[in-house]
């Protein structure tokens, strides 16, 4: 396994480990959800130079362009539930309540 691989695996892993136990505000897990997505992303942006293919993808875009709308998403979530509620602790949303 290669540093490059190496790298990219243990952002992932991080993030994703900060996804698990630090979820005591909304903003902290929308940024290790696009932390993760951002190590899936350059892992895909250096995967072509890795494998020295000629042509580049077309996925590493695709995935930024959903990436883009994940955050974009997320913020208006956020904002709503700020709004809604009065904070973005975690542990004040109740899904049961309308």
């Amino acid at each position: 396994m290669s540093f490059l691989h190496l790298s990219f695996y243990s952002a992932f892993i991080m993030s994703s480990l900060g996804l698990a136990f630090h979820r005591t505000h909304l903003i902290s897990a929308l940024l290790c959800l696009e932390s993760m997505m951002l190590s899936m992303y350059m892992a895909l942006s250096m995967w072509p130079i890795q494998t020295q293919t000629p042509s580049a993808t077309v996925l590493p875009i695709l995935m930024l362009a959903f990436s883009a709308c994940e955050a974009g998403t997320g913020l208006a979530l956020l904002v709503a539930s700020t709004r809604t509620h009065g904070s973005d602790h975690l542990h004040n949303f109740n899904l049961l309540q309308c």
